[in-house]
């Protein structure tokens, strides 16, 4: 693992100059360090100051060109300045303590040896200087170096301690863990698992970002096995622990839908799925152990998991201070739908089908698909590529219904106001049941959705009710 280099860029030498000027030793700490030794791309810089990071902010800002304006945070006593080529924030050398009911500290000035030992684990307590007499020197007190070098997330200092201070770290240690694809250290693993409790005092919303980031790494199902074995998956998301286990009876057993659901969700990922898909994923089969009957037949059986589970994901939403509006209706719309294609696979595809599933999964079918596909995860490669191969027959079936009929978001020509008008109708059942029985027969294909056609068809129906034609 090589030693990181600071960037070429004038910033770090303008910085440098201002807290010569200002008495006030700097460092660059953490993500942005351990991200130059990773060779990975960093958004963000993290600047700290043996003195106030609040006044050195505002020196370095009269440094540059334009003098950017400096925004400070004083709650925090930290400010943060832009860049053309990056944001900075500054911030003092601090200690600090914690009370037991809160994972806000009690913050003092403190040396830069106090700052690094706060920090969550070796890997982000890493500091290059920023001072004349030894620029670009690396600042390593916990061996972070080597624990990038041997792909470890582990605490700076007493692991328990850490957590317990803030157990909102017990999610970043699995969050990093699964973006970087390293191992969580024996004994830090330990103590995540005994302050699982902990985390009983973090916000909704943070817990939300980390289960998100969590989300977007190249392979999540990492970061969710690990919540899983150290117990905090249960505490904050117990009914995706409750898909876990398999139950038997005589010679008829289901599939463990917990890691069923990590495949998916894998599967998902390497198609490039976006965040929302991925929540339909972790979402898809999450009714099922509320759901699950034996039948001495067939067997274990969860009819309408699909329903139970599109009905209980506003709830989730909520819970989980997620947005509730069109990315929550795509979600559930998502899972309520995800058994459609595969049971167009396992027998003839009509054109009537076809039409009903574009007419219902509209703009979402691409990713309808896309989460059916993901969704065949049979230890059986032959079963599974006979089914891949199944749905290409759909795929195609799709693209020529929906060039021949475009029924994807479609709206009927016959709308309830040429009801009412044509019949002299008032709103009423009747109103409802014309327009169900044309778009039943747009669906069926015996009419297209054309007016003249449609016309036709809802005289027809209408004089078969007794109804009047009084419009002409």
């Amino acid at each position: 693992m090589q030693t990181p280099q600071l960037p070429d860029l004038p910033l770090f030498q303008t910085i440098a100059a201002a807290a010569a000027a200002q008495g006030a030793p700097a460092y660059v700490i953490g993500g942005f360090v351990r991200d130059l030794a990773l060779n990975r791309p960093s958004k963000d810089l993290d600047v700290v100051c043996v003195g106030d990071g609040i006044a050195l902010a505002q020196e370095v800002s009269r440094r540059l060109p334009g003098r950017p304006r400096v925004t400070v945070f004083k709650n925090f006593g930290t400010a943060m300045l832009p860049t053309p080529d990056i944001e900075v924030e500054f911030v003092g050398a601090r200690r600090e303590s914690y009370r037991s009911e809160s994972r806000k500290p009690e913050v003092e000035a403190g040396t830069l040896e106090e700052d690094l030992a706060r920090r969550d684990f070796t890997i982000n307590a890493l500091g290059l200087s920023l001072n004349e007499a030894d620029f670009g020197t690396l600042v390593d007190r916990y061996d972070g170096m080597g624990d990038l070098a041997r792909k470890l997330i582990r605490t700076p200092l007493d692991p328990d301690i850490t957590f317990s201070d803030d157990p909102l770290r017990m999610l970043r240690a699995v969050r990093f863990a699964a973006q970087l694809n390293f191992d969580i250290e024996p004994d830090t693993f330990d103590a995540l698992a005994r302050n699982k409790e902990r985390i009983k005092i973090v916000s909704q919303e943070r817990i939300t970002t980390e289960i998100n980031k969590m989300l977007l790494v190249p392979k999540p199902s990492y970061g969710f096995k690990l919540l899983f074995s150290s117990g905090l998956l249960a505490l904050i998301f117990p009914k995706m622990a409750g898909l876990h286990g398999v139950e038997k009876v005589g010679q008829h057993a289901h599939k463990d839908n917990f890691y069923h659901t990590l495949q998916v969700l894998d599967n998902v990922a390497a198609a490039g799925g976006d965040l929302w898909l991925r929540w339909a994923a972790v979402l898809h089969d999450i009714a099922k152990p509320a759901t699950k009957r034996y039948d001495k037949r067939v067997g274990w059986t969860f009819h309408g998991h699909e329903d139970k589970g599109a009905r209980w994901v506003p709830g989730i939403f909520t819970d989980f201070k997620l947005p509730l509006g069109e990315e929550m209706r795509q979600v559930q719309k998502l899972v309520k739908l995800h058994l459609r294609p595969i049971a167009l696979v396992k027998e003839v595809v009509t054109d009537s089908a076809v039409r009903r599933l574009l007419f219902e999964a509209g703009d979402d079918i691409d990713r309808l698909m896309l989460l059916c596909r993901a969704d065949i995860t049979s230890k059986d490669h032959s079963r599974v590529a006979r089914y891949l191969r199944n749905f290409d027959v759909v795929e195609q079936k799709l693209k020529e219904v929906e060039e021949k009929d475009s029924l994807r978001n479609f709206k009927p020509v016959i709308t309830g106001e040429i009801i009412m008008g044509t019949f002299g109708l008032k709103p009423s059942r009747a109103v409802g049941e014309l327009k169900e029985a044309l778009l039943e027969a747009i669906l069926e294909g015996r009419v297209r959705n054309e007016y003249n056609e449609a016309f036709a068809l809802l005289l027809e129906l209408g004089h078969r009710q007794g109804l009047v034609h009084v419009a002409g």
